[in-house]
C-alpha cells in the first residue's frame, strides 16, 4: 500500500558556481514604461538577466504554484550548490512558504564570477539532497508512530530536481552514477538509525540551462530507470521563457495538475476608464476539476485547446456575468484551489482581487449552438480561491422525474409494463445451505448469469422494438433465454416461427411504430423484413448456449429463405401497390387550381344552405322550407359513372351534391311524368267539361 508518492517530497538543487553569472542573452527593454520622453534624453539600454537568476525565478514559480494549490503534505526542500551546499529551508511546516526562501535566497545573494570554478561543483548540493531524502517529515513521523505494528507501509520517495549547467551527455551520466552511489550508502546509514528512512524510490530530474543563441552539447531524453531506486530525465532549455515554460509543464506533470482559461473577463482600461475590454487568466488546479469532461468525452465542446509548444493543453471557459449577492447555493460536486499561471499580470490581479472581496463568477462551457452549460464556479473560501464544479445534469436533490416524463422529456413511450414482468423474474431470494450444492455455481453467480442473459437483447423503448409488441412472439422470447432447452420447447419455438410465416403469407398487419415518420409507414414486406431481422438478433445472442438454441436459429434462418414462386408473388404484389400510388398522386396533380377553389366555394354554399335548412327543420314552429334549388332535368340528374368522357373536378362535385339533394324530397308528379319535360296542366277540367286545354291553361269552346 503507497502511503507517501514520490511528490510528498521535491528537493530543488540549484548550480550556484561561477559560470551561472554567465548572462541569458535574453534582453529585457527597461524604457517600454516610459510614456513621453524629453528631447535629449538617451534611452535606457536594454538589460539581461544571467542564468542564476533565471533559475531562481523559474523554481520560485515552481514553488508558489505548489503552495497555493497544496498548502499541506506537498513539502519541498531548497538547496544551494558552490563549493559546498547551503541548506535553505526544512521539511518543517513552518519553513514551507516562498517569503522564507526568498529570504534565504537575498542571504545567498548572486554568485560569485570570480570565484575558482576548481572548488565549486554541483554534487555538493546532490549529496545534501539525498541526505534529506533520508530524514522523517513530520507526517512520516505521525503515520509511523500511528502504526506501529506495520510501519514498513510509511514509504519513502521523493524527487530531486537539479538546476545546472553540464558539460556534455557524458557529464550526465556521472552525476547520476554519482547519485546512485550516494543512495546505496545513505540506504545503509538509514537502517541503522531510527530517524533516517531509506529511500524506496528516487526520481532525478536534471533541467541543463544554457544561453540563447548557444549550441549545447546535452541533448533531451526521456524518463529512464537507473535502477531499482533511481530513475531518471534530462532537459536541456534555454534560459528565459523557455525555462520558464518547461518549470511550468514539470509541475503539471508532477502534481496532476491541469490548465484552465477564463475567456472574456470584462475589465475596464487604465488610460480610457468608460472603456472595458475582454482579457483571459489562466488558471491551475487540480485535474480532478476536469473529470467530468473526461468522463464525458466533452472536451472540444469544452474548448480544449493545445499551445504553440504542442505539450502544455487548457480548457477554455466563458466568464458569465457574476451576480450581486453570493448567497445562493450551488450544488457542487467538488472544489479545487487555484494558482494563476502568470500571477503579476493586471488581469491576474484583477481577477484574484475580484473573487476575494467575496464575489463568485460563474462559468460556462463555450458552445456554437444550444443552450449554455455552467459547469464551474470561482469563489473564495477563507482568503482562499476555489474553483468548484457545479453538476451539469440533474441534481439528485432534486424530486426525481417521473417515468413517464422520459429522458429529458424526448423519451416517453417506455416498455414500463415489460420492465415491471422482468424484475419479477429476476427477484433475488434467500437460498438454504441445504438446498445448495457446493460443487455447482454459488447462487449469487447464478443470478448474474441469468441477469446477463436476460439482458443481451433487450429494448428499452416500444417504437424500437417489433417482436416484443408481438403476443405471437412471446411463448419463443420467453423459451430463449434459458440456459438449457427441451426437446418440447424447441418444438414450440419452431411452431412460434411456422405461425411467423403463416402470418406472412396472409398479409396480416404488425404492430410497427410510426412514430416520427410521414406517410402511411413501411410496406407489408418492409415490416416483416424487420420482424424477421429483429428475431435472428434475438436468438443469435443465445445461439452459443447449447445446439438446441443454434436449432431455433436454424429454424428461422431457413424459414427465410422463401421459395422462387413465394419471391415472384411478392414482387407482383409490390409492383401493383406502387402502380396504385402512382395513380393516386397523378390523379391528385391534374386537378386544375381554379377548378379546385371553385369546388370549395360552391362546397361552402352548399354547405351554409343545408345548414341553415336544418336549422328551420329543426323549429317546430316553422313551416316546411321551399327548395329554393333550380330545378335540373333528368338528363342532368344522371349518375357520374355514365358520363362519358374526362370529367372535371367541378362536374364531379356538382353531380355528387345534386344526387345528394334530390333524395332529401319527393319530386313533383309533373315532373316525374312529363313527355319531353311538358306536362299539361289543368287535365281534371277536361275531364269533367270536355274541354281542350291549351299549353297556357286556357279552354276554347
Amino acid at each position: 500500500m503507497k502511503m507517501f508518492s514520490v511528490s510528498h517530497k521535491t528537493v530543488f538543487v540549484v548550480d550556484h558556481c561561477p559560470y551561472m553569472a554567465e548572462s541569458s542573452r535574453q534582453q529585457v527593454e527597461c524604457d517600454v514604461l516610459t510614456k513621453s520622453r524629453a528631447q535629449g534624453v538617451i534611452p535606457l539600454a536594454p538589460v539581461s538577466k544571467s542564468l542564476w537568476t533565471c533559475a531562481v525565478e523559474c523554481s520560485m514559480e515552481y514553488c508558489r504554484i505548489l503552495y497555493d494549490v497544496y498548502p499541506l503534505h506537498k513539502l519541498i526542500n531548497y538547496i544551494v550548490s558552490d563549493s559546498e551546499f547551503h541548506i535553505l529551508n526544512s521539511w518543517r511546516h513552518e519553513d514551507q512558504s516562498t517569503h522564507e526562501l526568498m529570504s534565504a535566497l537575498a542571504a545567498v545573494g548572486p554568485p560569485n564570477p570570480r570565484e575558482d570554478p576548481e572548488c565549486c561543483s554541483i554534487l555538493h548540493g546532490l549529496v545534501a539532497a539525498v541526505e534529506s531524502l533520508c530524514k522523517i517529515t513530520e507526517l512520516q513521523h505521525e503515520r509511523r508512530t500511528s502504526l506501529m505494528d506495520t510501519a514498513e507501509r510509511v514509504a519513502n520517495r521523493g524527487r530531486i530536481i537539479c538546476l545546472t549547467n553540464t558539460k556534455s551527455d557524458t557529464h550526465v551520466r556521472m552525476l547520476e552514477d554519482y547519485i546512485q552511489e550516494t543512495i546505496l550508502e545513505q540506504n545503509k546509514l538509514a537502517g541503522g538509525s531510527d530517524r533516517l528512512m531509506a529511500i524506496q524510490q528516487c526520481d532525478l530530474v536534471l533541467v541543463h540551462i544554457h544561453p540563447q543563441g548557444e549550441d549545447t552539447l546535452v541533448s533531451d531524453r526521456p524518463k529512464k530507470e537507473i535502477s531499482p531506486l533511481l530513475t531518471s530525465e534530462v532537459h536541456s532549455v534555454r534560459a528565459g521563457r523557455h525555462l520558464s515554460t518547461k518549470l511550468n509543464i514539470l509541475v503539471q506533470q508532477h502534481f496532476d495538475l491541469a490548465s484552465t482559461t477564463i475567456t472574456n473577463i470584462p475589465m475596464k482600461e487604465e488610460q480610457h476608464a468608460n472603456t472595458s475590454a475582454n482579457y483571459d487568466v489562466e488558471l491551475l488546479h487540480h485535474r480532478d476539476a476536469h473529470l467530468e469532461f473526461f468522463k464525458s468525452g466533452d472536451l472540444h465542446m469544452a474548448g480544449s485547446s493545445t499551445r504553440e509548444n504542442g505539450l502544455k493543453e487548457t480548457i477554455t471557459l466563458k466568464w458569465c456575468t457574476p451576480r450581486t449577492n453570493s448567497i445562493e447555493l450551488h450544488y457542487c460536486t467538488g472544489a479545487y484551489r487555484i494558482s494563476p499561471t502568470d500571477v503579476n499580470s493586471r488581469p491576474s490581479s484583477c481577477l484574484t482581487n475580484f473573487l476575494l472581496n467575496g464575489r463568485s463568477v460563474l462559468l460556462e462551457q463555450p458552445r456554437k449552438s444550444g443552450s449554455k452549460v455552467i459547469s464551474h464556479m470561482l469563489s473564495s473560501h477563507g482568503g482562499e480561491i476555489f474553483l468548484h464544479v457545479l453538476n451539469s445534469n440533474r441534481s439528485t436533490l432534486e424530486d426525481p422525474p417521473s417515468i413517464s416524463e422520459g429522458c429529458g422529456g424526448r423519451v416517453t413511450d417506455y416498455r414500463i409494463t415489460d420492465f415491471g414482468e422482468f424484475m419479477r423474474e429476476n427477484r433475488l431470494t434467500p437460498v438454504s445451505e441445504s438446498s445448495h450444492e457446493p460443487s455447482g455455481k454459488l447462487p449469487v453467480e447464478r443470478a448474474k448469469a441469468q441477469l446477463e442473459r436476460h439482458t443481451r437483447y433487450w429494448p428499452m423503448i416500444i417504437s424500437q422494438t417489433t417482436i416484443f409488441n408481438m403476443q405471437a412472439v412471446v411463448p419463443l422470447a420467453n423459451l430463449i433465454v434459458k440456459e438449457t432447452l427441451s426437446e418440447e420447447d424447441v418444438l414450440t419455438c419452431q411452431k412460434t416461427v411456422y405461425n411467423l410465416v403463416d402470418m406472412e403469407r396472409k398479409n396480416d398487419p404488425l404492430p410497427i411504430s410510426t412514430v416520427g415518420s410521414r406517410g402511411k409507414g413501411p410496406k407489408r414486406d418492409e415490416q416483416y423484413r424487420i420482424m424477421w431481422n429483429e428475431l435472428e438478433t434475438l436468438v443469435k445472442t443465445h445461439a452459443g448456449a447449447t445446439d438446441r438454441h443454434q436449432r431455433v436459429l436454424d429454424c428461422i434462418v431457413a424459414c427465410r429463405s422463401k421459395p422462387p414462386e413465394e419471391e415472384e408473388r411478392k414482387k407482383r404484389g409490390r409492383k401493383r401497390e406502387e402502380r396504385e400510388d402512382k395513380t393516386e398522386k397523378n390523379g391528385t396533380k391534374e386537378t386544375d387550381d381554379k377548378s379546385w377553389q371553385e369546388s370549395e366555394r360552391l362546397k361552402g354554399s352548399l354547405d351554409k344552405e343545408e345548414q341553415e335548412s336544418e336549422v328551420i327543420k329543426d323549429s317546430p314552429d316553422s313551416p316546411e322550407p321551399a327548395n329554393k334549388k333550380p330545378r335540373l332535368c333528368t338528363e342532368e340528374v344522371q349518375p357520374p359513372e355514365r358520363a362519358k368522357g374526362p370529367v372535371s373536378l367541378l362536374t364531379m362535385w356538382s353531380n355528387r351534391i345534386t344526387v345528394a339533394n334530390s333524395r332529401k324530397h319527393q319530386e313533383f308528379v309533373g315532373r316525374v311524368s312529363s313527355v319531353n319535360n311538358k306536362f299539361e296542366l289543368y287535365q281534371q277540367l277536361k275531364d269533367e267539361n270536355g274541354m281542350d286545354v291549351h299549353e297556357n291553361g286556357k279552354a276554347s269552346r
